[in-house]
């Protein structure tokens, strides 16, 4: 669930810093102590000079801490010490993971409530932007926790954070950084809590539900849910046929954000099956256990234009989901049966459980009729995706090279990595069918790029990119700053692409 912990920023002296832990980091291989940490050692009685760069067993490689009582002699109660590693490898992601884990060194120490914390860079304004960012994400993924369905809560320990600039002239930008950090982390949180509830209730009309209650928190959205009567008229064919096998009525919701002026409009498309059992062509039941983690794409456009509202770019932005079950039941579709996408094309079904890109085809063609100058779909579309790229990097694929480049230079800034995976008109020929334009698969190989023909079918816009999150979405283990669980992947990304 969300944080509620207070993280702050503002650039204090020693002898004002008021705390129950000073954290401060060390790097593995320049013992040069900061501005900061010169001022600490100097009011302790050079306790960091004299014992601490000195302690056996103490060596700040990355993620290693110490934590020491200073005994009165400055204003924090302790301070913890934790490894940077070496000095030329410290990137944003380590920033991210290191706080993180500061972040739960402090949770799990005694009677710590209260923590003030050193910003890990260098004294320069663009560079201290960046890694107070980098450091609220950190902490608020350190911080988080789905623990709605058990009975017995973990307490959250510590009340507030202050990050400390090294100069009094970086406090601005610190602390813009962590205005729109704050935005940041309450939509990747509000992601994060959608992907990991359960399927029974994260129905697509509880789905929709909650979309249609964004207006009462943020009046700059506007919400559009469609039912099934209205998605019949609206020839929305290919996803209709997808929820025929579910109790569950299927939903299309559309949330916009429309500026007086806007310098370009761009919808952002995710996927929103919120249970697949792989229909007809059913899954084992080890492979659909995490299956209520199908809509992760849904839930990223949901949360990232509640961001979007809330930061105002001048960016026309309509985020868009079908939401649906995809379910055996009696009335299922059927491996052979035909379907009716929007655009008129006709697909000839050869495995109920390639059925994202049934529901994002209609989806494209939504979006291309609103006329809006680019097109991100968010999916967790391949098994393939996962086999090449594993859980940790995300694919992309479009139609136009400089968006692509973009949106993976801005991934890279927001700690998301995406690899280019190719998108080549000759993989057509393996959708080909005899009795249809097309069949919804092609076979086992290149499964993730064809997966994206299929798609460019139903997109005449040339600024259009697919992004597949299908290893990225869930983590089954611990990774970097995160925990087991939804990441929120994309949702960072997504919001900077948009605003900056």
């Amino acid at each position: 669930m969300a944080t509620t912990i207070k993280i702050t920023a503002g650039f204090q002296e020693v002898a004002e810093i008021k705390s129950d832990m000073l954290v401060l980091g060390l790097f593995e291989d320049d013992k040069k102590l900061n501005t900061l940490q010169k001022k600490v050692n100097e009011a302790s009685g050079n306790i960091i000079s004299d014992y601490v760069l000195k302690k056996e067993g103490f060596e700040p490689k990355f993620g290693e801490s110490y934590v020491l009582q200073t005994f009165g002699k400055i204003g924090a109660d302790k301070i913890l010490f934790i490894g940077l590693g070496k000095k030329e490898e410290f990137t944003p992601d380590k920033l991210r993971e290191v706080s993180a884990k500061a972040y739960k060194i402090c949770s799990g120490t005694l009677n710590v409530k209260r923590v003030s914390m050193e910003i890990f860079s260098e004294p320069k304004s663009a560079v201290c932007h960046e890694a107070t960012r980098a450091m609220y994400e950190g902490l608020c993924a350190g911080a988080y926790s789905f623990d709605k369905y058990k009975s017995k809560k973990k307490p959250q320990k510590i009340n507030s954070i202050e990050i400390l600039p090294s100069a009094q002239a970086l406090e601005k930008d610190c602390q813009k950084a962590i205005e729109v950090s704050k935005v940041v982390c309450s939509a990747l949180d509000f992601t994060k809590d959608l992907v990991n509830e359960p399927s029974d209730y994260a129905t697509p009309t509880k789905i929709a539900t909650m979309a249609q209650d964004f207006t009462k928190e943020l009046p700059e959205l506007e919400v559009h849910i469609y039912g099934k009567d209205e998605l019949e008229k609206m020839g929305f064919g290919a996803f209709l046929a997808v929820s025929k096998g579910s109790a569950e009525e299927p939903k299309f919701v559309h949330v916009k954000y429309c500026p007086k002026s806007p310098k370009r409009k761009v919808a952002i498309i995710g996927k929103g099956i919120t249970f697949d059992s792989g229909g007809l062509n059913i899954k084992p039941p080890a492979s659909m256990m995490n299956m209520k983690t199908d809509m992760a794409g849904c839930a990223c456009v949901l949360g990232t234009i509640r961001a979007v509202a809330q930061l105002k770019p001048d960016v026309e932005v309509h985020a868009l989901a079908a939401v649906c079950e995809n379910m055996p039941g009696e009335r299922a579709y059927k491996l052979g049966d035909v379907l009716v996408a929007k655009n008129g094309k006709t697909i000839e079904l050869d495995n109920t459980d390639a059925e994202g890109r049934l529901t994002l085809a209609d989806v494209l063609c939504y979006a291309d009729e609103l006329g809006v100058d680019e097109i991100v779909d968010v999916a967790t579309l391949t098994g393939a995706c996962v086999v090449a790229l594993g859980n940790n990097i995300s694919g992309i694929m479009g139609k136009n090279q400089r968006m692509v480049d973009k949106i993976i230079e801005t991934g890279k800034r927001a700690g998301e990595n995406l690899w280019q995976l190719p998108l080549m008109s000759d993989m057509q020929e393996s959708l080909k069918s005899e009795v249809a334009d097309m069949r919804n698969t092609g076979g086992r190989g290149a499964g993730s790029s064809v997966a994206g023909i299929f798609l460019s079918n139903f997109v005449k816009n040339k600024n259009w990119a697919h992004l597949d999150i299908a290893g990225t979405a869930f983590a089954e283990k611990p990774y970097r700053e995160l925990q087991k669980g939804a990441t929120g992947t994309m949702v960072k990304t997504l919001i900077r692409y948009i605003c900056e």
